[in-house]
């Protein structure tokens, strides 16, 4: 295709199901602005033909490849900007964004979202508040951190996303196995960050999440996500409320916390989802992912205050000060449906008609096998969206929606220990 206008970059689509409201309203932005969207992606495309004007089909997880698609890319066409919303992709388009010039995280700033270890040591060293930790290498080293830390402590990897191989250790007797699970998931990362794990102190709060625009390195908080976790001792996200009405949102301690610690990671233009424990001695950060947040957070967000995320990306992306102004006062939010054990799914029926009821919409088909942890991850069968004016009636509505899932499945047993974990199909970016 030849074309003079300028273009913006898509690294990945990622799936349907998660992200396609953002690359509609991406599209609209871009065609505003007189810009085209070039997309990168893995799989060849079904419903991305509608918002794309050139889609080059790679191993976009091959680096060097999607590297060199992207140089051609850049030969031919006036790239202006460069978007990415796939957490295991945001390395290499931080790099790619750097190489042609245009807006980015920077490099500094994607190895502070992406490595934890990076993350914790330089927060810590920048004096923002941060739980004890250390790297280990194996087993030994891992109990003598969580020696030295004290029990409980978090076991994770050290780049993964969707809290994919992190594990509550209670005790020394668990560690063991903690590490195993944590270092058995790391596998399944980028290459440079596979085997180990990090060993934490375990923060005492609620958590919370903030999605946030990044300009010049200007702090610009969208919104507040409420999460709810489940499947102890593990940590899968089963649910987020967003209120635009959050008193986090205006909390200055908080915000000026957020603002400091991307300021130490030399974030300078993206959007952010930063994970936040509110602990009896402040804000603790947990990490700062260099995209958008996952599990439609950011439907939520639009949702509930009218922001709108793929709009405000591409702002970004093309060096414009985004509109971060709430237009709407509402709430809205998301509960996951789990199995309560492993299984293969022979059906799923959602409700079409409840109280608030936004969307529902199963998430696998039939015949899909769910393993819960450590066995797998994001083992979601479907998920419901509900909206109130207040975060108790979200919460009743969600839990009435919920209730009305209907979910058919045969249990199955777990995978052996040291089974190679598969990445779940929510991180990627594919429609099969």
């Amino acid at each position: 295709m030849n074309s003079s206008k300028g273009v913006l970059l898509v690294i990945g689509s990622g799936l349907k199901l998660y992200r396609e409201y953002l690359v509609r309203s991406a599209a609209g932005r871009a065609r505003q602005a007189g810009l085209e969207l070039v997309l990168i992606n893995n799989l060849k495309p079904t419903w991305q033909l509608d918002y794309f004007d050139e889609i080059t089909v790679i191993n976009v997880f091959d680096h060097e490849l999607l590297a060199a698609t992207a140089r051609e890319v850049a030969a031919r066409r006036t790239v202006v900007g460069v978007l990415c919303w796939d957490e295991p992709l945001v390395m290499p388009a931080a790099e790619l964004a750097a190489e042609f010039g245009v807006p980015g995280l920077s490099i500094p700033g994607v190895h502070g979202c992406r490595d934890k270890l990076s993350a914790r040591s330089r927060l810590t060293a920048g004096k923002v508040l941060q739980p004890d930790f250390e790297m280990a290498a194996n087993a030994g080293q891992a109990r003598a951190a969580a020696s030295r830390i004290g029990y409980p402590v978090v076991v994770k990897p050290r780049a993964l996303g969707a809290s994919m191989g992190v594990v509550l250790a209670a005790d020394e007797a668990a560690l063991d196995e903690a590490f195993r699970v944590a270092s058995d998931a790391s596998q399944v990362g980028d290459e440079p960050y596979r085997g180990g794990a990090l060993v934490e102190e375990y923060a005492v709060g609620p958590e919370i999440s903030v999605d946030a625009a990044v300009h010049k390195g200007e702090y610009l908080p969208m919104f507040v996500a409420r999460k709810r976790t489940g499947q102890h001792p593990f940590f899968e996200e089963v649910g987020h409320v967003v209120d635009a009405n959050d008193p986090l949102l205006g909390n200055a301690l908080l915000m000026d916390t957020l603002a400091r610690a991307h300021q130490v990671l030399e974030i300078e233009n993206g959007i952010t989802h930063a994970e936040v424990r509110l602990t009896d001695r402040g804000p603790l950060i947990i990490e700062i992912n260099g995209r958008l947040g996952g599990d439609l957070i950011p439907f939520l967000g639009k949702t509930a205050t009218g922001i709108d995320p793929g709009v405000v990306l591409v702002d970004i992306s093309i060096g414009h000060r985004p509109d971060t102004t709430a237009t709407r006062r509402g709430v809205a939010g998301i509960r996951f449906g789990y199995p309560e054990h492993d299984c293969v799914v022979r059906s799923i029926r959602v409700p079409d008609v409840a109280p608030g009821l936004v969307i529902a919409a199963p998430m696998v088909e039939p015949g899909t096998t769910l393993h819960l942890p450590p066995g797998g991850y994001i083992a979601r069968h479907s998920f419901v969206v509900c909206q109130a004016d207040d975060a108790q009636t979200c919460s009743e509505r969600l839990d009435a929606a919920s209730a009305m899932v209907v979910v058919d499945a045969e249990p199955v047993a777990p995978p052996p220990p040291g089974t190679r974990l598969e990445m779940p199909a929510g991180l990627l970016d594919v429609d099969e």
